[in-house]
């Protein structure tokens, strides 16, 4: 086996695991902030057809996918959804605490692609659909929550936008940004800088 599929450190977390996705996760609840306001200024160029709005969504979901490329540990998706959500619900977003159970959903669906490959998984394919799962999580919370009379036209669009939006700035996005970081040896203490390594 190769270790673009499988890690050779086992499951548990170790302290640099834990401080990473902490730092990345916290960030990206920062740049939630700045992406909140660019979702409300973006609202009017939507109105012909408003769901189409959820194309946008990717960055909100591209840390569940992120950390847990990196990190390669069992509940690292989780994490990094409900820190990022909880950082950004602290410092001001819009939608308060709910924004804390948007990111569960959101890191749970990229949680349970990457428990479908055992957690031995971490190539471009399995990055896309944690991307489609945690798409797919934010658009059930939000169907339910905010656009629940909205009717099944709406929801399909929006459900549709969710999840392609994963899958290109989460999924592919975030695959790409690994590959980059691995790039610059910042990623040593992981397996995926030690891949970048052997290539």
């Amino acid at each position: 086996m190769t270790s673009s599929t499988h890690g050779s450190d086992g499951l548990g977390w170790r302290t640099v695991d834990i401080l990473v996705a902490a730092v990345v996760s916290g960030a990206f609840g920062v740049v939630f902030v700045a992406w909140n306001a660019l979702w409300a200024f973006a609202t009017p160029l939507f109105v012909a057809l408003p769901p189409a709005q959820a194309i946008l969504y990717g960055v909100w979901l591209l840390p569940g996918v992120l950390v847990a490329l990196i990190v390669r540990r069992p509940g690292a998706a989780l994490f990094a959804g409900i820190v990022s959500a909880s950082v950004s619900a602290f410092i001001g977003s819009q939608w308060g605490g709910d924004a804390i159970l948007s990111g569960l959903l959101q890191g749970g669906g990229a949680e349970l692609a990457f428990a479908l490959g055992a957690y031995r998984r971490w190539t471009l394919p399995w990055a896309v659909l944690a991307g489609v799962l945690a798409g797919l999580g934010a658009a059930i919370h939000d169907v339910i929550v905010y656009y629940a009379t909205l009717g099944s036209g709406f929801w399909t669009i929006y459900a549709a936008g969710t999840m392609l939006s994963g899958a290109l700035i989460a999924g592919i996005g975030g695959w790409l940004l690994v590959r980059a970081l691995t790039a610059t040896g910042v990623l040593a203490p992981f397996e995926a800088g030690r891949e970048q390594r052997q290539v």
